[in-house]
């Protein structure tokens, strides 16, 4: 995949404070890149810089082809962006916003172009509509086909599920993997609702005073730090099954209800799982509870308190 943003050895320092300390990453084309930490980590900082709304002090940052320092139109011209709640004037349609904001760009937007982004955005139906009558679901669909007026190769979107009710949050997942995968537009989310960062991104930045302290692909999250995975054995006597795999295995076991929970590696699960029934246990369900990204993120990050602002 090609790389549609690259930052370098990126810092900045607000007089004796440091907000971004030598920040390195990349996202390519189709990937949504999700950027999570605690309040004041440096992730606005970090957006501000990539849209030009603040210069870094040291460091690069590239879209597509073009440095934001030595080509700041040519590199911003390929980003769209939501910081927050989209605006929009309520007394107007959907349409006549768009069409509105597609007059403000050099290049022309035409009538067939703004269609076929609010098709995209699957706004079709309302589009015609004044604006005052939209949810916030709809405004921030509406929001995202602002964003894409340019035809950007990099969206970067500020909490895009803050304040939707889950059917508005399952709806704007859907909506921006299909953007990403279909339209081949790279998207950085910045949000501290983990459990939706988990659903919807590839690739995942964990940042806490100014630095990317863990950076994974989704899927190797559940191996982070290479812990032992947790095991939890369902039995019909869990005290006895506990006795009998930390006398044989020299293994730390609880007990809660009917399950034994162990952490081993996974592989050992069928010598132990061999063990009980040789000791004429019953099993019923035997699983891997591994890591949520909220508990990685507690775990990485600590309870230290940033002191970005």
């Amino acid at each position: 995949m090609s790389i549609v943003l690259n930052v370098e050895n990126v810092k900045k320092s607000y007089k004796k404070r440091v907000a971004l300390d030598s920040t390195s990453f990349s996202v390519s084309k189709g990937e949504i890149f999700g950027l999570i930490g605690p309040n004041g980590a440096g992730k606005t900082t970090l957006l501000k810089l990539i849209t030009g709304l603040a210069k870094a002090d040291d460091g690069s940052i590239t879209i597509g082809d073009f440095d934001i320092k030595k080509s700041f139109t040519k590199a911003i011209e390929q980003v769209g962006a939501i910081v927050e709640e989209p605006k929009f004037y309520e007394k107007l349609s959907g349409f006549a916003n768009l069409n509105f904001f597609a007059s403000l760009y050099k290049k022309p937007i035409s009538k067939e172009q703004i269609e076929n982004i609010v098709k995209i955005v699957g706004l079709e139906n309302r589009i015609n509509d004044k604006v005052k009558t939209y949810s916030l679901g709809m405004k921030q669909r509406l929001g995202i086909a602002q964003a894409m007026l340019n035809s950007p190769s990099l969206l970067i979107l500020d909490e895009p599920t803050n304040g939707l009710d889950p059917y508005g949050i399952a709806e704007m997942r859907s909506l921006l993997q299909s953007i990403s995968k279909k339209q081949q537009i790279a998207i950085i989310i910045s949000s501290h609702i983990l459990a939706e960062v988990e659903k919807i991104c590839d690739t995942i930045a964990i940042i806490n005073n100014g630095k990317i302290v863990e950076m994974r692909k989704i899927n190797d999250f559940t191996t982070l730090k290479n812990e032992q995975e947790r095991i939890s054995i369902k039995v019909d006597y869990p005290n006895y099954a506990a006795k009998i795999i930390k006398e044989t295995e020299n293994i730390q076991v609880n007990v809660v209800a009917n399950n034994v929970i162990l952490r081993t590696n996974e592989q050992n699960i069928p010598r132990i799982v061999k063990l009980l029934i040789s000791k004429n246990i019953s099993i019923f369900e035997t699983k891997v509870e591994r890591k949520t990204l909220e508990e990685i993120f507690i775990d990485t990050v600590g309870t230290t308190k940033s002191e970005i602002k």
